[in-house]
């Protein structure tokens, strides 16, 4: 019998493997994207303090698109680092949330780059 693919577990699987090798600090936070079909969050955490630093999404008033596509990826990869830059974050590790680096994923990193944000 063929049995269907969870995806949902095999990305929190994914997720699970790569933060054993990432972690975020006070001096280099943790960038962590989390999409759901509607929405788009992204938060800056310090894993050793057990923290979020700064949080934005797709449904904060500051982001005109209130979609999970690119248009508003981009509008929520300047807005987290700009509010990074006014808590004096300007490091990060990416963490991709165990999914593909590829489409909305991508656009916040692109987007927070070219912000100022290094990673």
């Amino acid at each position: 019998m063929i049995t269907k693919i969870d995806r949902k577990a095999e990305r929190v699987r994914r997720h699970k493997r790569v933060r054993t090798k990432i972690s975020g600090t006070a001096e280099c936070p943790r960038l962590c994207v989390y999409r759901s079909n509607t929405n788009l969050y992204v938060q800056v955490i310090d894993d050793v303090a057990q923290k979020t630093l700064v949080s934005a999404s797709t449904l904060d008033k500051e982001v005109k698109t209130k979609h999970a596509n690119k248009e508003a990826a981009k509008e929520l990869g300047t807005l987290i680092a700009k509010k990074a830059k006014e808590k004096k974050i300007d490091t990060v590790v990416f963490d991709r949330g165990g999914y593909i680096y590829h489409g909305v994923v991508k656009e916040i990193a692109e987007a927070a780059r070219e912000a100022g944000l290094k990673f």
